[in-house]
């Protein structure tokens, strides 16, 4: 996952202070000297690096910090205030035209940063806040470019207009806002074309879209995993044409992490969104101080009761059924593939875990035990049973457990571990009833109490 390395070091850093009673000015430095690297390592630009470090040093060796009470937590609370600093402080939204007013977005990227599928996910985040976006293929040269935007755009139920191969990128973006305008869509999103690398007739290409129209919003999308190349990107896609944000794409990839932490600093402009997986559902709103928490091993809460909310379509009664059942310790098979299916719209238990506190150091311990096929198979298992079995798990006997093991392709012996297991995850619920029952707005409360199927 991201920053997982630069997570880790961090981490060591952060125990080292805090292990210490009293911090010295040299305490500090030594300390420092480490973040530094760790953030070099993490391909995080050298100049940012350098104020970065700069800024800490000057708040840290304060002398009501290091007489403090509590010295090694002030320096950590310094270095994540910082880092929200680097990246941006405050969330930026895509602003709007008023009114009935047409929004222009034209998208760019280099070809591979992911820059249709992005573009998809934008319109369905838009959709969602009650706007009507129409997506324009104007990549002309990838193959299959118009198809893929179309079937995206299909699956989140957005318009797409298209003029096929032979017509001119800005003569499809006038049309496309022709087709806006007497269509009642308020925002148009200009789905250009990519090059492998940066070149004159890219630049040109978009230079003359921008000259022909009005665009009020110049979105560039980076690939997270090239590191520092996505910044020089950055920064020369906003030399050229003008960019107004940045969508950082692949960031649940193995990527270090410098991309998030350079691109503000060094462009001046702010990070809109971030990718976060294959889904179109997979983009999040990028929050610095979110983000901060991520990377300093603080976990990101907010950002997962989001996703809880976002992804959990349960109504209100059954939410209240299935947490008096998990706090009496009576949930059945139904309610546990329910679980499942809820852990699977947010992305599995690795992406559920990675945003909760102190867990950054151990996701690689854990993602080695989660084994997804041993999941599916346990998901094979309770579709092979009738809903009687189910919702009344007492009545397997050998009869039905040999018709379950074939209908899911799998040995008896499988069913008979998984069933012993069940029981067990049974009396633990009655045991730690108390942590999902509750109503409210708390994490279990927004999850309807739902359970993790490990």
């Amino acid at each position: 996952m991201a920053f997982e390395s630069l997570t880790d070091k961090l981490q060591n850093v952060f125990k080292n202070l805090r292990s210490k009673g009293r911090l010295t000015e040299e305490d500090v430095k030594t300390a420092l000297k480490e973040v530094k690297m760790a953030l070099l390592e993490a391909d995080v630009n050298f100049k940012v690096v350098k104020q970065f470090v700069k800024s800490v040093e000057e708040r840290a060796v304060g002398s009501d910090v290091l007489n403090g009470l509590n010295p090694g937590q002030m320096v950590i609370k310094i270095v994540n205030e910082e880092m929200v600093s680097l990246m941006g402080s405050e969330t930026t939204e895509i602003p709007m035209q008023p009114g009935k007013a047409i929004t222009v977005i034209m998208m760019c990227g280099l070809q591979g940063a992911g820059k249709t599928t992005t573009t998809a996910k934008i319109a369905g985040k838009l959709k969602l806040k009650g706007k009507k976006p129409l997506l324009a293929a104007c990549d002309i040269y990838r193959p299959a470019a118009i198809k893929q935007l179309q079937v995206n755009g299909e699956k989140q139920e957005v318009d797409v207009f298209s003029m096929g191969e032979n017509h001119k990128p800005v003569n499809i973006a006038k049309a496309a806002l022709e087709h806006a305008q007497k269509n009642g869509h308020n925002v148009v999103i200009l789905d250009t074309a990519g090059r492998l690398h940066i070149d004159e007739a890219m630049m040109e290409e978009l230079q003359e879209i921008k000259k022909e129209i009005e665009v009020h919003q110049t979105l560039l999308v980076v690939d997270a995993m090239t590191g520092q190349d996505a910044v020089n990107v950055a920064k020369e896609f906003d030399e050229k044409v003008g960019i107004d944000g940045v969508v950082l794409s692949k960031m649940d990839g193995d990527t270090r992490g410098g991309a998030a932490l350079s691109v503000k600093a060094v462009t001046g402009k702010p990070i809109l969104y971030v990718g976060m997986g294959e889904k179109l559902s997979d983009l999040e709103q990028f929050y610095p101080d979110r983000m901060a928490g991520r990377i300093l091993g603080m976990g990101d809460v907010l950002s997962l009761i989001d996703k809880v909310q976002a992804n959990i379509d349960i109504d209100e009664e059954k939410e209240k059924k299935m947490a008096a059942n998990m706090k009496k310790g009576k949930f059945d098979f139904e309610d546990y593939l329910e679980s499942m299916k809820q852990m699977k719209n947010m992305g599995g238990i690795s992406s559920i875990l990675s945003m909760m506190p102190g867990m950054g150091s151990k996701m690689g311990d854990i993602e080695s035990m989660i084994d997804e096929k041993q999941l599916a198979r346990t998901e094979a298992i309770i579709l092979s049973m009738t809903m009687e079995e189910r919702r009344n798990p007492k009545i397997l006997n050998p009869g039905r457990k040999h018709r379950i093991a074939k209908g899911a392709g799998v040995d008896i012996s499988q069913v008979n571990r998984f069933i012993k297991q069940f029981e067990q995850s049974q009396k633990m619920m009655k045991q730690f009833g108390g942590m999902g029952g509750k109503r409210g707005k708390g994490l279990f409360g927004g999850m309807g109490g739902m359970k993790f199927p490990f």
